[in-house]
């Protein structure tokens, strides 16, 4: 079997030019399609792409003018849970010729959280909780932090990490989801969310075995993800009230037989905008919050640091490994410590008084056409110099899965809606607009950069322009209206239904605090001072 490395923002088995070609016209084309097939291949050399990468770099990742205070930063991380979710595919590499138009022996793409239940209880046991009798319980396990210091003294342990093999591999759907930290976390509160279903059906249930409680709390919790998604996430991308618009008139571009697949103007183009969105740091938590009296800010290396996958959570092998080998942070550990749990009242907004000491909220970065220095230097070996720069990456796959550019799908969106086009001049603003003219791409664009920039000039960065707004939205709701086992299938009516600020309806926010675990260092240091009765 052929090794298979998965690099940053890939996943085991992606699109390809071959299978694409293959997949041209057919009426359920797989995992992956077009949504334009007529459309011609951009074709660029790596040379300009290269030019035009470099003068997408963010020359003042820390200023404030390129915050987006209409997006908290924690979308951006569920975007890439999000992102796991509807691409996981373990077929080897190895095996793609067998199955060359990718119609079988795949996961349908769905807002399903495959990610977070693996093959479920009965293929995947080491996932799940069970009692001391041995006895499933319905619930997902939950990993422990370990006891580490901060300002004011020693964090204890608990139940604030993803499950961990003694080798420090997270035991969890989608190994993916332990890159970073901050998926990482966003991860554990899917899981903890499952478990609070559970506990909430066992008190209005109790005659329920796990079995029962399992199925049941894995649809509540997926259909309240579902919504989540549409009308939380997706509408903060492109515009309130668009997903039932859509709903309403019919998907115009996104199309499909029977059943839903990933366009390749969607997975290589659209949805990369979460690479615009990533700050260089992030005010983590009360310990690593870049203020005064904290340890420091959470950085992108060391968010990848704290984790199995890409850092240096080693578990029992930390006794033996050599510090100097992990560059990117303070040496390495068995487990998550416990100071770096995240406070969730810092990546969405929960109207935290801003006068907490050492608070504030992160804010997402614009979607626009810059990226932040530490994604024009990614780490690892055995790659092209080029491949380092993330921007370069994304541009040089777009071309290689011959994406049209830019203005061949807004002129051929232009032929059943009406859209604001975004204009040559407006294009070619900015630094990075004169390199795009330099290296004559002004009037044949590739589909991500023009898709960041039309966010730019027409919304400030704080929205999609109408090119993004379109793949992204009829993309989503596609998915979840061929999912024959989502809420829009079994129930057209429906309506979230666990408690929230709004009746009827659910965002992340509702999600963790039903969740209940907001600011686990804060409410265990508040514990602590609590007189004892």
């Amino acid at each position: 079997m052929t090794d298979i490395e998965v690099k940053h923002g890939q996943g085991t088995r992606e699109m390809s030019k071959t299978s694409l070609r293959a997949l041209a016209g057919h009426g359920d084309p797989g995992k992956f399609g077009r949504m334009f097939p007529d459309l011609d291949p951009l074709v660029v050399d790596d040379g300009k792409l290269l030019e035009l990468a470099k003068a997408m770099k963010d020359s003042n990742p820390m200023g404030g003018d390129g915050d987006n205070d209409a997006i908290p930063a924690g979308f951006t991380y569920l975007g890439q849970f999000v992102d796991h979710d509807i691409t996981l595919d373990l077929t080897p590499l190895s095996e793609q010729s067998a199955d060359p138009l990718a119609t079988r022996n795949f996961r349908t793409p769905a807002l399903d959280l495959d990610n977070v239940y693996g093959m479920g209880p009965q293929l995947a046991p080491y996932q799940y909780d069970r009692d001391a009798k041995g006895k499933q319980t319905g619930k997902l396990l939950i990993g422990k932090t370990e006891v580490s210091g901060g300002p004011g003294g020693n964090i204890a342990a608990g139940d604030h990490d993803l499950p961990r093999s003694r080798f420090g591999r997270a035991i969890i759907g989608d190994e993916r989801n332990d890159e970073n930290l901050l998926v990482s976390q966003t991860h554990l509160a899917f899981l903890k969310f499952h478990n609070r279903i559970v506990d909430l059906l066992k008190d209005d249930h109790p005659d329920w075995g796990a079995a029962e409680l399992y199925r049941e709390a894995r649809r509540i919790a997926t259909w309240h993800y579902q919504w989540i998604v549409l009308y939380d996430f997706a509408e903060r991308l492109t515009e309130p009230g668009l997903i039932n618009k859509i709903r309403h008139d019919g998907r115009k571009f996104y199309r499909f037989k029977t059943t839903p697949y990933i366009p390749v103007e969607f997975g290589a183009a659209a949805y990369r905008l979460g690479h615009s969105m990533v700050r260089e740091e992030y005010n983590h938590n009360a310990v690593f919050s870049g203020q005064p009296g904290s340890f420091g800010p959470g950085t992108l290396p060391l968010l990848f640091h704290f984790t199995g996958k890409s850092g240096a959570i080693l578990g029992d092998r930390a006794a033996d490994a050599d510090p100097a080998d992990f560059p990117n942070g303070p040496g390495v550990f068995e487990g998550l410590p416990s100071n770096w749990v995240i406070d969730w009242r810092r990546f969405y907004d929960f109207s935290t008084s801003p006068d907490e000491p050492g608070f504030s909220l992160n804010l997402s970065r614009k979607l626009d056409a810059f990226v932040v220095p530490a994604l024009h230097t990614l780490p690892g070996e055995n790659q092209a110099a080029n491949e380092h720069v993330l921007p370069f990456r994304n541009l040089a796959r777009g071309v290689r899965l011959e994406l049209p550019s830019g203005q061949a799908v807004a002129a051929e969106m232009a032929k059943q809606v009406q859209i604001d086009q975004i204009t040559t001049d407006e294009l070619t603003s900015g630094p990075d607009g004169a390199a795009l003219k330099d290296v004559g791409l002004q009037n044949h664009t590739p589909l991500w950069y023009y898709i960041l920039k039309e966010a730019q000039v027409k919304h400030d960065g704080k929205r999609l322009g109408p090119v993004g707004t379109m793949i992204i939205a009829e993309t989503f709701l596609g998915l979840v209206h061929g999912d024959k086992s989502s809420f829009m299938w079994q129930r057209t009516d429906w309506k979230p239904h666990l408690p929230a600020a709004k009746a009827g309806h659910f965002t992340m926010v509702d999600m963790l605090n039903f969740v209940g675990e907001l600011d686990p260092i804060g409410e265990a240091a508040a514990a602590e001072q609590e007189p004892a009765e």
